[in-house]
Parts: C-alpha cells; sequence; structure tokens
C-alpha cells in the first residue's frame, strides 16, 4: 500500500519516518506508555529504531499494519503515534498520546480520522479497539470516538510476557455515517 498523509481539522498524520526516531524515544519514556501499551519497557534507543526503520515501513509494504506519527497541522511536535492492522474485513486499531498533549482531544480526532480512512479504503468492515481493563484513558478515547465497547475478553491482550484481560469495542462504518461493503443483519432481541 502506498503511504498516505491524512488531515484534520487540527492534526496531520502521516507514516512515521526515521526522522520521528528521537520524538517516539522520548514519548515512550513515559511510564504510562509503557505500562498500558505493548513497547517494551524498559524502552530504549533501538526499539525506536527498529520501530521505524523496519516494522513501519514492512507494515506499509504489505498493507496490514500502517502506522502513523500524530503532528499538529500547523506544524510542531510529536503529538502521538496511531495505527490500524488487520485483513479480511476486520481491523484492529492502536494509538497513544505523548503526556504533554494527553487531556486535548488529539487522539479521539485522530481514532476519527484514520476510521474514516480505514472504512473507506481498506475493505474494512468492523474496526476493533482493545486496551487492558484499567485504562481509562484509551476507553475514554474509544467511547468519545464512537466505539461501543462490548465486554471483557479473559486473557485478551498478550503484554510483555503476560496475558491480560481487555476490554474490547468495535466500530462500524455506519456508526459514522458511511456506507458498508456488506450488508449487516443485527441479531434479534431474545423475547422476555
Amino acid at each position: 500500500m502506498e503511504p498516505v498523509t491524512l488531515t484534520t481539522e487540527r492534526l496531520r498524520l502521516r507514516p512515521f519516518t526515521p526522522a520521528d526516531t528521537d520524538a517516539v524515544y522520548a514519548a515512550c519514556q513515559d511510564p504510562d506508555i509503557q505500562r498500558w501499551t505493548v513497547v517494551p519497557s524498559p524502552y530504549e534507543r533501538q526499539h525506536a529504531e527498529d520501530f521505524l526503520g523496519r516494522i513501519v515501513p514492512d507494515g506499509w509494504r504489505t498493507g496490514y499494519d500502517l502506522d502513523f506519527a500524530v503532528l499538529p497541522r500547523a506544524g510542531g511536535p510529536l503529538v502521538g503515534a496511531i495505527g490500524v492492522r488487520g485483513h479480511s474485513g476486520v481491523w484492529e486499531i492502536g494509538f497513544w498520546t505523548a503526556k504533554e498533549h494527553r487531556g486535548n482531544g488529539y487522539a479521539t480526532e485522530a481514532v476519527v480520522a484514520l476510521a474514516r480512512w480505514t472504512f473507506t479504503t481498506t475493505g474494512c468492515t468492523r474496526l476493533v479497539w482493545r486496551a487492558e481493563v484499567g485504562n481509562t484513558g484509551s476507553r475514554a478515547v474509544a467511547e468519545k470516538a464512537g466505539f461501543t465497547v462490548e465486554g471483557v475478553q479473559r486473557a485478551g491482550l498478550l503484554n510483555k510476557g503476560t496475558l491480560r484481560d481487555a476490554w474490547i469495542g468495535s466500530l462500524l462504518p455506519s456508526d459514522l455515517g458511511l456506507p458498508s461493503t456488506v450488508p449487516y443483519l443485527p441479531a434479534r432481541p431474545n423475547p422476555a
């Protein structure tokens, strides 16, 4: 897949490049990013170099793991990271926000923009969000972006060698006012 840049009212989402190494390394020193995401802990410079020099380009080349740097549209430092991965209709979204940029609505804005693009470009019919139970910041972003939290997956996330229970939610194209590429027939409620 050819790398793309997406824009919102305040943000620019573009594929990461090796020039982002210092910013990614600095952001990932945050204990909350290391605690709640699957980035290595401790996070060393070689992790950022590998992510930006190998993982990101490989993901774009295959078209199944698409990571974006989130930056202010008018210019400025890295705000966060966001990505989607998947194929065959179901994709998963993940994100983090640099500590100094939390609370500004940037993550929600980026999630909605990337969800719209994913639905209209990749053939995605269902976008999934997962976060370890207790990651209330991630859950708040997902809910503000329109995800329906569906419940808890036991042992739903492998993080740093340990299976952890995960909240799971979904977003459908119709949740954003977009058409789906296939019809959806929801289950009927059981009569009481």
